[in-house]
């Protein structure tokens, strides 16, 4: 969390909850922490680990693609406690981070040591202050779109702790239908609901990745052109 694709946040209590579920019934917590950056509600948490007893049974993924803009190095972590662990089918306790270890030394050489100097830059002071007026830069396009698309008509969701921004096709338009839209007459590239499940027709999602210039320009001709 925040998830892709929909933005939603995990509260502090669900994530509670899912870590006593997964205490109980020794289970495991994958938990992808992708987005975290673009978090600002107060009840959201940042990590899992800010969750009592959390170490014992989750693992935590994130990366440097959304929050410093790093797509196409891939480039990621992982964080598995020494405290993890998993239980096999007969009830036998394993170190999940030995395992993990193994598995890491025996599958990868690690990323490129270049690639691995930019990333450490994120945590310098100047990478912090950069990072911060990236992921600004990105929620203002994002309250751009939902701002303008609310003006025009449409019923808006999101662009709040993740720069997307999920918004209702006209009555009667399916989400492929609206994609069409979009691309052959306005020349705007998104994604149908549709695609992400069956729960998503009828609606369709746009994204604050671009310039100022060019969200600025899709916004108006949605709205010159589109009827909600």
């Amino acid at each position: 969390y925040p998830n892709n694709p929909t933005g939603a946040v995990a509260t502090r209590a669900a994530l509670k909850r899912w870590v006593d579920y997964a205490r109980e019934h020794e289970a495991v917590i994958f938990y992808d922490a992708a987005y975290e950056a673009y978090i600002v509600d107060e009840d959201a948490p940042h990590s899992i680990y800010e969750i009592e007893g959390a170490r014992e049974v989750a693992l935590e993924s994130r990366s440097f693609s959304k929050n410093a803009g790093f797509t196409g190095m891939r480039l990621a972590y992982t964080v598995v406690p020494k405290a993890a662990q998993g239980t096999t089918a007969d009830g036998r306790a394993h170190s999940l981070n030995a395992l993990w270890a193994r598995r890491v030394n025996m599958k990868s050489n690690g990323p490129p040591y270049v690639i691995q100097r930019a990333a450490a830059a994120v945590y310098t002071p100047d990478g912090a202050k950069q990072v911060r007026a990236l992921i600004d830069f990105y929620m203002a396009n994002a309250r751009v779109i939902r701002d303008g698309l609310a003006a025009a008509g449409f019923t808006v969701y999101g662009a709040r702790n993740a720069p997307y921004i999920w918004f209702r096709t006209p009555a009667g338009v399916s989400s492929w239908d609206f994609f069409d839209r979009l691309l052959t007459h306005l020349h705007i590239v998104g994604a149908p609901g549709a695609g992400f499940g069956p729960s998503g027709e009828g609606y369709f999602r746009l994204t604050a990745f671009g310039s100022r210039e060019q969200t600025e320009e899709a916004v108006e001709r949605i709205r010159a052109r589109l009827q909600p």
